[in-house]
C-alpha cells in the first residue's frame, strides 16, 4: 500500500529500495569474500592452469571477446600472460589477508576479467562465472569487514544481492541459450545422453541405458532454471529451492564430472555465511546487529 501523500509509484520504488539494500552483517561478506579470492587462487593454479598455455597460442588466433574489443586490451604474449598470472595471485592473496579490501579487490577484479578475455578469445566461452564476476567487481565496494561482525550493512546487502541476481540470471539465461539455440526440440534432444557417453562417470555411465530417464531429466533441468527466481523467496521456498541448486551441481558432478565452481561459488551469496564464525559484533556494536539479516532464503 502506498503511504498517504505519496507520490504515485513511490511505494513500489521504496519497496524496490528495501530489497536491493537490504542489510546483512558484514560478517556475512568477509567471509564470501574469504571463498571468492580463495577460489581465485584455485581457478589461476588448478581448474584453469590451461589458461596459461595462450602464452605458447600464436597470437593470430586471438579473436578478443566483446571487452577485448572494447578495451584496449593487450595482445596475449609470454610476458603478457606471464605478467597478468604472478599479479593475479599477488592481488588475491593481499585480498585474502583483507588488507586494503577495496584497493586489493579491484585489482583482483580487473585482473581476473583479463585472465578470463585472454582464457576464452580463441574460441569456447564457459558460462558458468557470470555471477563469479560480478561478485569480483561488487565486493570492493563494501569496505573493510570481518569474520564474525554482526554489523548490519546496507552495502553488504547490494553487494550480495546484486550477486544473487547475477546468479539468478545465469539460470534463466541458461534456459533461454537452450530454447532459443535449440527451439522445444532441445527438450527431445540427445543431449544428456550424449553427455553421459562423453563424460560418464562409474554412476553417470548406467544412465546410457535409460535414455527415457535422461529424456526427461533435460525438462526437469528447463524447469528449475525457470523456476531460479524462487531463490530470492524467503523462508521454506527459497530454502528449498537453494537445496534443489546445491543439488542439482552435485549430481550434475556425480553423473558428467562437470563442476560449475565458479557458479556455486557465487550461490553461496545466498548462505548465512556469517553463523560460521562465533565471534560477535565488537563493543557498542548495534545489538539489532545480531538478528538474522533478510537477504537471502534462511
Amino acid at each position: 500500500m502506498t503511504p498517504a501523500g505519496a507520490a504515485p509509484g513511490q511505494g513500489a520504488r521504496s519497496a524496490l529500495g528495501r530489497w536491493w539494500f537490504a542489510p546483512v552483517p558484514l560478517g556475512r561478506v568477509a567471509v564470501f569474500r574469504t571463498l571468492v579470492y580463495g577460489y581465485v587462487l584455485v581457478d589461476v593454479l588448478l581448474t584453469s592452469a590451461w589458461v596459461r598455455q595462450r602464452a605458447d597460442t600464436p597470437t593470430v588466433f586471438y579473436r578478443p571477446l566483446l571487452v577485448g574489443r572494447l578495451l584496449p586490451l593487450p595482445t596475449p604474449t609470454t610476458a603478457v600472460v606471464t605478467g597478468v598470472l604472478v599479479a593475479l595471485l599477488a592481488a588475491a592473496v593481499l585480498a585474502l589477508t583483507g588488507r586494503w579490501p577495496r584497493l586489493a579487490g579491484a585489482a583482483v577484479a580487473v585482473l581476473y576479467l583479463e585472465w578470463m578475455v585472454i582464457a576464452f578469445s580463441y574460441g569456447k566461452v564457459d558460462h558458468d562465472r557470470f555471477g563469479f564476476l560480478v561478485a569480483l567487481a561488487l565486493l570492493p565496494t563494501v569496505g573493510r569487514a570481518r569474520w564474525g561482525d554482526r554489523s548490519p550493512s546496507e552495502a553488504a546487502g547490494w553487494a550480495l544481492r546484486c550477486v544473487q541476481v547475477g546468479v539468478v540470471a545465469a539460470y534463466l539465461l541458461a534456459a533461454v541459450a537452450k530454447l532459443r539455440f535449440g527451439g522445444l526440440a532441445w527438450l527431445d534432444s540427445a543431449t544428456l545422453l550424449r553427455a553421459v557417453l562423453r563424460r560418464g562417470t562409474a554412476l553417470g555411465e548406467p544412465l546410457a541405458e535409460h535414455p527415457e530417464l535422461l529424456h526427461v531429466s533435460q525438462y526437469v533441468i528447463v524447469l528449475l532454471e525457470l523456476a531460479s527466481p524462487l531463490l530470492f523467496v524467503r523462508g521454506i521456498v527459497g530454502r528449498v529451492a537453494l537445496g534443489v541448486a546445491f543439488a542439482f551441481h552435485v549430481a550434475v558432478f556425480a553423473t558428467v564430472a562437470i563442476l560449475f565452481t565458479p557458479h556455486v561459488v557465487a550461490l553461496c551469496s545466498f548462505l548465512p555465511l556469517e553463523r560460521i564464525s562465533r565471534r560477535r559484533s565488537q563493543p557498542g556494536a548495534d545489538p539489532a546487529a545480531a538478528r538474522p539479516a533478510p537477504a537471502g532464503p534462511r
